[in-house]
């Protein structure tokens, strides 16, 4: 699973969860074994100028993992940790997220081992143009579309779109996603992982018998995807958000603060810490925090076997990748207490990446509306089959979501069939 702490690396567990799913739908060794290898992987060593004049070569990877449902989709990411078995792992969570949500996608990742947090907006550029020029020729509107991760973002995608235009000699605005709305990115798109997981909140709140308006919401991680959750669930469901915290630590409200306020106010401070009228409180203590709704919407690995016992929320939605262990999933499933994984609780990101792409495509843009209104349909409709899935097998929500998006993959290989 996404998250797990084990010494196994990340590609290790993503193929043990494999194994397990296969087991529960009865699959057998060939196509099992095709979904535990990546379709195509490239390695690329490539020099880049520094602002000093002096020369480095950096290592990127590009790793298309299934292409049975359509072209692969997933981030790039720039990390000094970056390795190609962590991003085989993304990219074959990627396939599950999308697979989960029914779009016609495959996954991929990729990423440049670099500290971004030391280089100059020229070295990043530099850097950023060179490695696209370098997976070039595996990238594409109908072969893979990258989109912003970890320490890149909207401009990053300006540049690998005009690099890959550039050789092209054409415009390419469908090559990436998370483009900027000038190059024809999407409205909508910023906040959809926030408002995509406050959809599935809301529905899955209806089955565990919580009443949003007036529920009380915890937030872990009062960034992109966690303060637009909280905004919306405070002004479109009326939800109370009691808690919030950031990396420099959280506060607690009893009854509740105003999440926009607090945004306002981590925007001129730094840190939601301090805000007026609240209580200091760790990230640790914030998830244990008596509210309705948890959400984890910062690192992996909070929700662990240590401190799951004391979870007292009555649901919980990944906001964030990878927040709960597995260990914990079984914890929390035996107290009742459903979770919102997050391969469908924050998809929404990709959902609106591939509106996006669509829309690139056509050449024919949708108003905010249109974009939201479509959204909401495949968050609701996901989430229905989640808990189908869930319901018929006697599995926590997790597991379910896998069965899901696993078959849907598995369905597509078996009406192709194996070339030649």
């Amino acid at each position: 699973m996404p998250g797990s702490n084990s010494p196994a690396n990340p590609f290790e567990t993503a193929k043990q969860q494999i194994d397990i799913v296969a087991d529960l739908i009865g699959l057998n060794g060939g196509i099992r074994e095709v979904l535990k290898h990546p379709k195509r992987e490239l390695t690329v060593n490539f020099p880049v100028r520094l602002d000093d004049g002096s020369f480095r070569v950096f290592t990127g990877y590009r790793v298309q993992y299934n292409m049975a449902r359509g072209p692969t989709k997933g981030g790039i990411r720039y990390h000094p940790q970056v390795s190609l078995d962590e991003v085989r792992a993304l990219a074959a969570w990627m396939t599950w997220k999308c697979a989960v949500v029914n779009i016609p996608y495959g996954g991929a990742k990729g990423g440049v081992i670099c500290d971004p947090k030391r280089m100059s907006p020229g070295e990043l550029e530099r850097l950023t143009r060179r490695y696209a020029s370098e997976i070039a020729s595996i990238i594409g509107p109908e072969v893979d579309i990258p989109a912003p991760d970890v320490y890149t973002d909207s401009q990053t995608m300006a540049w690998i779109m005009d690099t890959y235009s550039m050789q092209k000699g054409y415009s390419v605005p469908g090559v990436v996603t998370g483009k900027p709305i000038s190059l024809g990115g999407s409205e909508g798109r910023a906040e959809a992982t926030g408002r995509g997981c406050s959809y599935v909140v809301r529905e899955a709140a209806k089955d565990a018998g919580i009443r949003v308006k007036g529920a009380t919401v915890a937030v872990q991680g009062f960034g992109n995807a966690g303060s637009v959750a909280a905004n919306l669930l405070h002004d479109e469901q009326g939800a109370t958000i009691v808690a919030a915290s950031d990396t420099k630590g959280g506060i607690y409200k009893a009854d509740g603060f105003n999440p926009h306020a607090v945004e306002e106010y981590k925007h001129k401070t730094g840190s939601v810490v301090g805000f007026p009228g609240s209580k200091a409180i760790s990230n640790e203590e914030l998830l244990e925090t008596k509210a309705d709704v948890l959400i984890p919407a910062a690192l992996e690995n909070q929700i662990t076997g240590k401190n799951a016992d004391r979870v007292q929320a009555k649901l919980v939605a990944e906001a964030a990748n990878g927040p709960t262990l597995p260990e914990a999933d079984k914890i929390l499933f035996q107290k009742k207490i459903p979770v919102l994984p997050d391969v469908l609780a924050n998809a929404g990101g990709v959902t609106v990446s591939y509106f996006e792409w669509a829309q690139d495509i056509q050449g024919f843009y949708w108003p905010l509306a249109q974009v939201n209104e479509r959204l909401e349909q495949v968050m609701v409709r996901s989430y229905a089959d989640v808990r189908k899935a869930a319901q018929e097998r006697g599995v926590h929500n997790r597991t379910a979501a896998y069965v899901v998006a696993i078959q849907r993959v598995v369905d597509a290989i078996r009406a192709r069939g194996f070339y030649p």
